[in-house]
């Protein structure tokens, strides 16, 4: 599926992978967030394929006037998990809508796993 918008020059179509692409690469620039959860067994299978997949773990979803977007994260052990959710939801909205120029009508964010990362354990 694609968003379409009208402009006076003609249409612009913007697919949904470029969509989910924008947000996973948004989502992964904030502290604390180790990666994105594979959301159902399927796209863990094709993950094992390709190298770089910044869509896994994002669902979008199109509305009238606008988007939904939900994200499945995996977060380092010893942060705050509500801090990083909320941080991942500004910095996906603030892409959105600056680099689409979409609405957004909600982020929902599920927190999959917490992984420990560069801790030695005695």
């Amino acid at each position: 599926m694609t968003q379409r918008i009208q402009s006076d020059l003609g249409k612009i179509s913007i697919s949904e992978e470029v969509i989910a692409i924008i947000c996973g690469v948004a989502a992964t620039e904030c502290y604390g967030l180790v990666g994105m959860a594979p959301r159902n067994v399927q796209e863990e299978l094709t993950d094992l394929l390709r190298r770089e997949n910044y869509e896994r773990g994002v669902d979008i979803q199109f509305n009238e006037d606008s988007i939904s977007v939900q994200l499945y994260i995996v977060v380092e052990y010893g942060v705050k998990i509500s801090e990083v959710a909320r941080n991942v939801q500004e910095r996906v909205k603030y892409a959105i809508e600056t680099v689409l120029g979409l609405d957004v009508d909600r982020i929902n964010v599920k927190v999959q796993g917490v992984r420990v990362t560069g801790a030695k354990r005695k």
